[in-house]
């Protein structure tokens, strides 16, 4: 990572403030039912989606203050993540306060329909979505004046010098966001970690309070290129699955095209409208569908052959952030770094 910055995944570049950040959030202030006195007591994690959620937060937006990434990366992740939760259908039946009973191999290995399950990473990154929920919303309200920056003041800038753990409830979330502008913020966060149904949608207010607006593009920039090495292979939001570099299906998202033909994960393309199997040429085959030409795989699991058409004609979609015209650009107000 190191010795090869420009080179090294995003996820690697936002590591270095993620855990930073817990120095003051999971560290020195913890979850009360995390603080426990010895290791004969469990911990409980009702509270990650901020001891890991908001750290999910502040990783992305010091990354970029820092300049460790430049605002058009830190952008475009933004955009797949918003995309990434505003296409998941898990919700439907399982809160993302449920989330955070996921233990940690449940998070850090392979869950075949993760889309519908959810996982641990729900408490990390759908929570980072209703941070900026939060910090937009305060930004809004006091005219620009306020921010998240001053709940952390008041929340994590607390006995200076002192080493000792000082957990956290959730009233005392609460209390700190009230010093940064008074709300109703029990009902904010509680409406929506505990939102579930067809009705219930991804956290992405912020985004466009934030002056933007989700959109998909059939070519993707430079900088998501950067922040998606796998852009290429990810036809997540077009087909509904992703492939790994040897074209296994990898992810298969809920109720998607791929969903509707029958393929999960662990399948592997080998062809492509009888030719041999590429991301290039699925690529190619996705953009030629939209005048009506076909997507037929050959895949492989095993023994196993089968040939698959899907029905798609919307073309390659790569998520994206646009400029709201006549608003204020506040994601780029997060963003920019914090000069003395």
């Amino acid at each position: 990572m190191f010795s090869d910055w420009d080179s090294a995944p995003y996820g690697d570049l936002e590591l270095l403030p993620h855990e930073y950040a817990h120095s003051w959030n999971g560290k020195f202030r913890r979850p009360a039912d995390q603080a426990t006195p010895n290791l004969n007591v469990p911990v409980q994690n009702s509270l990650l989606w901020v001891y890991e959620g908001q750290t999910q937060y502040w990783g992305a937006v010091l990354a970029a203050r820092s300049e460790l990434v430049t605002r058009e990366m830190a952008l475009a992740n933004l955009a797949w993540t918003a995309a990434f939760y505003d296409a998941q259908r898990g919700r439907e039946w399982r809160a993302l306060q449920d989330t955070v009973n996921q233990n940690l191999l449940g998070y850090r290995s392979s869950t075949p329909w993760s889309t519908w399950s959810r996982t641990g990473g729900d408490y990390y990154r759908e929570a980072l979505l209703m941070w900026l929920d939060a910090d937009t919303l305060i930004r809004e309200a006091t005219r620009d004046r306020r921010s998240l920056d001053d709940f952390a003041r008041a929340f994590f800038g607390i006995e200076d010098g002192v080493w000792e753990p000082r957990p956290y409830t959730f009233d005392d979330v609460v209390a700190a966001l009230n010093v940064a502008h008074e709300h109703d913020w029990a009902g904010f966060l509680r409406t929506r970690l505990d939102a579930v149904g067809p009705e219930a949608e991804a956290p992405l207010d912020g985004i466009e309070r934030g002056g933007y607006r989700l959109a998909f593009v059939e070519t993707p920039d430079a900088a998501y290129k950067r922040v998606r090495a796998d852009w290429g292979r990810d036809f997540l939001f077009s087909l509904g699955f992703s492939l790994s570099s040897s074209n296994s299906i990898t992810n298969v998202l809920w109720d998607s095209p791929a969903f509707e033909a029958g393929l999960t994960q662990g399948w592997e393309i080998v062809a492509v409208n009888d030719t041999a199997a590429s991301a290039e040429r699925l690529r190619a085959a996705v953009t030629a569908a939209r005048d009506g030409g076909p997507i037929r795989l050959i895949v492989k699991n095993g023994d196993r052959f089968r040939t698959v058409e899907i029905g798609y004609t919307g073309g390659l979609r790569y998520p994206t952030l646009q400029r709201i015209e006549g608003t204020r650009d506040r994601l780029g107000d997060i963003l920019t770094p914090r000069r003395r």
